[in-house]
């Protein structure tokens, strides 16, 4: 059924009736094939929204309901905490725009990506004549790396598994709970449900078997599960307090931390400073610098108070940690949808800078944590851009780059010529760090080997416990893996199997001509990648996209592809950022759009 765009903004403010508002942006919604379609969309959906919050929340819920894609609790809470954010983006929202044509490709997938807005980093000085510095040659340190834990402090033994919704092992229902379902949830997890307790617990002291002198661990965020729709401020900070107070208890060593995007409710919601609202994420921060306090001092932990980032300097080493918040970076923080959207939220790259000039100027090395990598395609390629311009002025300085977000073991490289890429222009390598939570492979951390004095990473070492053992439920026992320089280090032109010898980002890009040229080599890291589980198949067209992604720390050279109808649940496929989303989206407003609409480019 079409839709003229005045009929549709009439009704949308003149219908005193929601279930009729719903079922016409339903029609609608379905309808729309094109991204000229979609500015009529919106322009819809910005007519519900002028008559206000409750209406706007009321009618997407209908939508929601209609559509049948959830559950219709799940409709509810998750659109009553996320529908006043884009009621708020569309009220003030230009149609058509760059912000329009954005939200179109992120809800709908509607349009095209578009090409990065031209935009220069400022720098205090010209980029020295420096290079990387060549390794040391003293015994190692070792640095612990784990990620996305998402831990269900309501996670019940014995609850069914094999639910409606998108996380399981919770008494949704009476035929959810213990004794009353054929699938019962063991103590220690399973695939379709977040971390048990007990599976957190069993993570931090395989830490300490494996690694107990470890110098410091890096946790690259999200501490929240996924159930959003139920997820409140409390429920978050409650989280927050409690798996901060564990690692704190169970682990031996500082632990250096970023903000994910999971750790706020609404999930994702991130608003920058000039943003007037009274949907604030600000008892995130306050409660995050509280509890990092311990480990990054109290200047640190005022600047993570401020921004949800920091810079510490650590006392014993010539080391500077930079943890950045990527949430203003992120496609489904849906405040960054602003009529011009800011070319740096919170000024936080600019502060970066000088955190990195002030590095450089003191011969410091440093290295920079966050949740989301910043060349997947859930990266604004904008704000992916800006940043790769920061990273090839200092990458002398810089001594590796740590996220999580996507669930997978995996890497990305940046170069500082995207147009010649080899091992002598890459120059900045980002490391990627499973997840604990089962919902996407078998639970696993990574141990670096690193130079004590350059801060070169000089080997990876994969720990992993596999849900499928005969004993996990009784007790989960994590071996090792697989080791990256072991595994890849005798197969790349030239080798690099010395145990002094770094993973330099040219040895990456070197590996990935090894990925091209055999194909078994790619395929055991594909199955890496989700760690043996559940491995989807990758032939010669998915290599080639997958091999494009590791090439391109910067999201614009990702050779992602944007299709209609993409469906934003938990995605178990381990090529998922390839062709759309990674794991932690948690965005159910956003599913439930996507998934209705069946159109192509």
């Amino acid at each position: 059924m079409k839709h003229s765009v005045f009929s549709i903004v009439l009704f949308s403010l003149l219908s005193l009736c929601s279930a009729q508002n719903a079922s016409t942006i339903y029609d609608l919604i379905e309808a729309t094939t094109t991204c000229a379609g979609c500015s009529a969309l919106l322009l819809a959906l910005k007519g519900v929204a002028a008559l206000g919050n409750d209406a706007f929340v009321s009618v997407i819920t209908g939508v929601c309901i209609l559509s049948g894609a959830e559950d219709p609790d799940v409709c509810a809470g998750a659109i009553g905490l996320e529908g006043p954010i884009l009621a708020h983006d569309l009220r003030g929202m230009t149609i058509p725009s760059y912000t329009s044509t954005w939200f179109c490709t992120t809800i709908f997938g509607l349009c095209p990506l578009q090409a990065v807005r031209p935009y220069s980093v400022s720098f205090p000085t010209a980029k020295p004549a420096k290079t990387r510095p060549a390794p040391s040659g003293q015994s190692p340190i070792q640095i612990v790396h784990f990620s996305d834990i998402h831990v269900d402090l309501s996670y019940t033994v014995g609850a069914n598994y094999n639910c409606t919704k998108n996380i399981c092992c919770r008494p949704y229902t009476t035929s959810d709970a213990p004794g009353k379902t054929q699938y019962p949830a063991g103590p220690n997890g399973n695939h379709q449900c977040d971390s048990p307790k007990t599976l957190e617990q069993s993570l931090y002291a395989a830490i300490g078997q494996v690694a107990p002198n470890a110098t410091f661990a890096l946790f690259t965020g999200d501490v929240v599960e996924g159930a959003v729709w139920l997820v409140n401020q409390a429920e978050v900070t409650g989280d927050l307090n409690d798996a901060y107070a564990t690692m704190a208890s169970k682990l031996g060593m500082p632990v250096f931390a970023a903000t994910g995007n999971h750790d706020a409710a609404p999930v994702n919601s991130f608003p920058p400073n000039n943003i007037d609202t009274t949907i604030s994420s600000q008892y995130v921060y306050d409660t995050l610098s509280a509890k990092w306090q311990k480990w990054i001092g109290s200047s640190a932990a005022g600047q993570a108070d401020k921004y949800g980032a920091y810079s510490y300097k650590l006392p014993n080493y010539n080391l500077k940690v930079i943890s950045v918040n990527t949430n203003f970076y992120y496609k489904q923080n849906f405040w960054l949808y602003e009529k011009t959207i800011q070319y740096d939220p919170d000024g936080q790259l600019a502060w970066l800078v000088s955190e990195l000039q002030a590095a450089e100027t003191a011969g410091q090395r440093a290295i920079i944590i966050g949740h989301m990598p910043f060349g997947v395609n859930d990266a604004f390629r904008d704000g992916s851009n800006y940043l790769g311009q920061i990273l090839n002025r200092y990458d002398a300085t810089i001594a590796g780059l740590f996220f999580g977000h996507t669930h997978k073991d995996d890497f990305q490289i940046g170069y500082s010529s995207y147009s010649v890429q080899s091992a002598r222009t890459a120059n900045s390598i980002s490391h990627i760090a499973p997840a604990l939570t089962p919902t996407s492979g078998s639970p696993a951390f990574k141990v670096y080997t690193v130079d004590p004095v350059t801060f070169g990473v000089l080997d990876v070492t994969v720990y992993s416990t596999s849900l499928e053992a005969a004993t996990y439920q009784t007790s989960p026992v994590w071996t090792k893996y697989y080791s990256a320089k072991e595994a890849y280090g005798p197969l790349v032109s030239p080798p690099v199997t010395a145990a002094s010898a770094e993973l330099t980002p040219a040895f990456w890009h070197n590996l990935t001509a090894v990925f091209q040229s055999n194909d078994a080599v790619f395929q055991q890291y594909n199955a890496r990648k989700s760690r043996g589980w559940d491995v989807p198949s990758c032939d010669a067209a998915c290599k080639a996209k997958s091999v494009c992604q590791l090439k391109a720390a910067e999201a614009q050279y990702n050779c992602a592809t944007v299709s209609a109808g993409i469906n934003f649940k938990r995605d178990t496929s381990a090529v998922a950022e390839v062709d759309g989303p990674s794991e932690c989206h948690g965005s159910k407003m956003m599913e439930v759009l996507s998934r209705m609409n069946k159109g192509s480019l």
